[in-house]
């Protein structure tokens, strides 16, 4: 049976967005030259609908997650990577077409997740370093997923198909959601973002005094979910026993994470689970226990610490170039750096530090 005869995991998809708008006719873009033969999007096609509550919005839904035709994968449960891809984009009165930016977004999502093998789901972030639309001056540099509050899970023919939604986020919502967790971020801004649908013209939420009392008080009852932080920056020296003076082994960061890195460790250290700070070259374990020490190790460096000398670090890490030591751990200090901020083209445009 060919591809064209056996769409099974196409119309499966198919059949939940007919449940949702009917009749409707998408606007539907496909791929000229597919992935496997070389082409650039690995998407076989997006297909984007316009739905009138709770505002007028586009809705886009990706075909080419899952398995779309013959089941291939091993899993019998799982269609493909297991989910597709939605997104909500405000419609503006001027907007007879979908902007294809957006569809080169979820495109780009796509080259990453066949690219890496790295998958998102529930309660995931990712910052993007830059505007989410290219050349826009939107304040929306990162994105949260979450799952589509109209597209529940669905089983087809090549296994269970989930529909994860991305959703544009600041980069002060990105922090509130490594300091505590994404989706308890995304809920207490429901109200002023129904059906998390994407505005690129509006400011941060977290303007809200009761949305940043909020955060506040998840981060300091809950923790912080966040177990990993990647950041090129991070290194790290052994120290060195000498007969007459030690010298401390020495972490290195970077100041634009520093602060982001401090709150985060607060929020780790509320549910005694470890912090992973990784480069491409050096990892950095920040893990809970009664008496602060470190291990030091050929791959990476683990640091004990308690709730005193945790607080003492977080507190101590910020934005700017300086040493930092803890009074109850003499055996490593801590230097923050300057970083470069750079535009794609490698142009230096901000320096923190």
């Amino acid at each position: 049976m060919s591809e064209q005869e056996n769409k099974s995991g196409w119309d499966a998809i198919d059949q939940v967005m007919t449940n949702v708008y009917g009749d409707q006719e998408p606007k539907h873009f496909g791929t000229l030259i597919s992935y496997q033969l070389g082409g650039n999007d690995p998407l076989d096609g997006i297909s984007v609908y316009t739905a009138k509550a709770p505002i007028e919005h586009w809705h886009f839904v990706t075909y080419g997650f899952s398995e779309l035709y013959e089941k291939e994968t091993q899993d019998p449960e799982i269609s493909g990577f297991g989910f597709e891809l939605t997104f909500r984009l405000v419609k503006t009165e001027e907007e007879s077409e979908p902007p294809y930016w957006a569809m080169n977004l979820l495109q780009n999502l796509a080259r990453y997740i066949f690219g890496s093998g790295n998958i998102f789901k529930n309660g995931d972030y990712m910052d993007a370093n830059g505007p989410i639309c290219l050349e826009s001056d939107t304040e929306l540099t990162a994105l949260a997923f979450t799952c589509d509050p109209e597209l529940p899970g669905i089983d087809t023919p090549n296994g269970k198909v989930e529909f994860i939604q991305v959703v544009g986020i600041t980069a002060d919502e990105l922090e509130a959601m490594q300091i505590w967790n994404t989706l308890g971020v995304l809920k207490v801004c429901e109200s002023h973002m129904p059906s998390y649908v994407t505005d690129l013209s509006r400011s941060s939420f977290l303007q809200d005094p009761k949305v940043k009392e909020a955060v506040q008080k998840g981060s300091e009852t809950e923790g912080s979910n966040t177990g990993f932080l990647f950041n090129e920056q991070i290194s790290w020296q052994p120290g060195v026993k000498k007969l007459f003076k030690n010298k401390p082994a020495s972490v290195t960061i970077g100041a634009k994470q520093a602060d982001t890195i401090g709150k985060v460790l607060k929020g780790r250290a509320v549910k005694k689970e470890p912090l992973r700070l990784v480069s491409n070259e050096a990892t950095v374990v920040f893990s809970f226990g009664d008496q602060p020490e470190i291990i030091e190790k050929d791959d990476r460096i683990e640091i004990i610490l308690n709730q005193e000398s945790a607080n003492e670090l977080a507190e101590q890490l910020q934005p700017s170039v300086k040493s930092i030591s803890i009074s109850s751990l003499k055996s490593v200090m801590f230097e923050i750096v300057k970083t470069d901020v750079k535009d794609a083209e490698g142009n230096v445009v901000e320096t923190i530090g």
